[in-house]
């Protein structure tokens, strides 16, 4: 069950919870739905890694857990913060005596990490890790979509 929150009068942000799963096509047309669609099969590709991740690894596919997000665009912002009720996650650049590794090297993924990293401005975590502060500005002139 997704569970879609109505935004108090005056602000910019919309919450959308759902139960952890995998199938994310409704949540991601719901994310995408004020990005400009030129950009949106790049962002959908960052925010399904995201979701997976805190489904996933964080809530560990647990159906009584959610994963919470809240999204808003602010001029040519888009932000999304995206929670779940996992343990927690350390990002790699902030472990320490770890040299930064490219994806899959040495049996350590990483995929979906440098995804977020590629496709998104800013990327964020907590210092519990279990939110990530996702942002994309879409009017740079001097950018492109890498999915077009």
């Amino acid at each position: 069950m997704i569970a879609i929150s109505p935004r108090p009068t005056g602000r910019n942000w919309n919450t959308v919870s759902f139960a952890s799963t995998l199938y994310l096509i409704p949540i991601l047309d719901l994310l995408l739905s004020k990005v400009p669609s030129q950009w949106q099969a790049e962002i959908r590709l960052g925010l399904q890694e995201a979701l997976v991740n805190a489904a996933k690894h964080g809530n560990n596919l647990d159906p009584c857990k959610k994963v919470l997000v809240h999204f808003s665009m602010i001029s040519d912002h888009y932000w999304w913060v995206i929670s779940d009720q996992g343990t927690g996650f350390v990002p790699p650049k902030e472990r320490e005596n770890e040299s930064p590794k490219l994806p899959c090297e040495e049996g350590d993924c990483g995929r979906g990490l440098y995804i977020l990293h590629q496709v998104f401005d800013e990327v964020q975590w907590n210092h519990q890790g279990t939110e990530l502060r996702l942002c994309k500005q879409v009017k740079k002139t001097t950018q492109l979509p890498l999915v077009l």
